[in-house]
């Protein structure tokens, strides 16, 4: 072979060869930016959120995912997804969350999301007597409803054990046989007309280690700079009415301590699926899928301050 040829070819091979080679470094870089690019958008834009309680029952179930804004009342530290900002009190665009909003805030000394509704903003004076709500001196207008329908879904675990414990009493059986829990449920309506349905079904709630009772609260005037937060299920909730040191919020949340706003469910899990993906399917409950969590305004005549029981 003539050695020019011979030259070409090695020099050939050897160009094949280094084109062979993976770039370590741009594979790295590629993937580093790709991770930013998500961190980014979960926290300055939305990311999912999983319901692992009952304290925001009927609203949101066990099992419910759901979509998280992070812009709605402007950006802080706890904006940032796994915390990873130190603490702070700075926020960025600033906003007021509105009465009946569901929020995301921060325990004030643990990095742990919390999911809560807005019942009094700054400035507002909050007394919870015998479970009533009384803002600014008026009870909030709270309606009996029929009970809402709760599935029996024994397979649906919470930190302590079966999730529906709470609602035993409740259980009932209809005509098909299929099991469910109808809790006393009740239409409460805030002054904006933010109206949404609770739970509210013992009498004298159950006094947790270090905790209040529930059902008998302040009065309370919420600070400038915060808001007042409740959970749905109202005695079951560790919220704002509840110490921090008993794993509630202790009092008014400040706003830089709130990481979104909660819009809508995107699917929901009914406990019974495992690692096989064929379960995956039927522990769908379907129709609570793309739920808006964005509660519904009444009509101004229907804002009206207390309605007896």
């Amino acid at each position: 072979m003539h050695p020019h040829v011979e030259l070409k070819q090695q020099l050939a091979q050897k160009k094949e060869e280094e084109n062979d080679k993976v770039d370590w470094f741009a594979e790295l870089r590629g993937l580093a930016l790709m991770l930013f690019a998500v961190l980014a958008f979960h926290s300055l834009v939305a990311k999912p959120f999983y319901i692992p309680s009952t304290s925001m029952m009927p609203s949101l179930h066990v099992g419910d995912r759901l979509v998280v804004s992070k812009y709605p009342y402007g950006w802080s530290w706890a904006s940032a997804s796994f915390h990873l900002l130190p603490r702070g009190d700075w926020r960025i665009f600033g906003s007021t969350p509105e009465y009946g909003d569901i929020v995301i805030p921060v325990h004030p000394t643990r990095d742990e999301d919390y999911i809560k509704r807005v019942i009094a903003l700054p400035g507002d004076t909050i007394e919870v007597r015998d479970g009533r709500v009384i803002l600014n001196g008026t009870p909030v207008k709270r309606e009996v409803v029929p009970p809402v329908r709760i599935p029996f879904e024994p397979e649906l675990m919470c930190e302590n054990g079966p999730c529906l414990t709470a609602f035993e009493n409740y259980r009932v059986r209809d005509e098909s046989g299929a099991e469910y829990f109808e809790p006393p449920t009740y239409r409460e309506t805030l002054p904006n007309g933010a109206t949404y349905l609770i739970i509210d079904h013992v009498d004298q709630s159950r006094t947790r280690s270090g905790a209040n009772d529930l059902d008998n609260f302040g009065p309370y005037t919420v600070p400038e700079g915060h808001v007042f937060v409740m959970g749905d299920n109202r005695d079951e909730s560790a919220d704002s009415r509840a110490p921090a040191q008993a794993r509630g919020l202790g009092g008014g949340i400040p706003l830089e301590n709130i990481g979104g706003r909660a819009e809508f469910i995107t699917f929901s899990l009914d406990g019974s699926a495992t690692w096989n993906p064929l379960t995956w399917f039927s522990a769908m409950r379907g129709d609570r899928a793309w739920t808006t969590l964005r509660p519904a305004i009444a009509e101004s005549g229907e804002r009206a301050s207390e309605t007896a029981e």
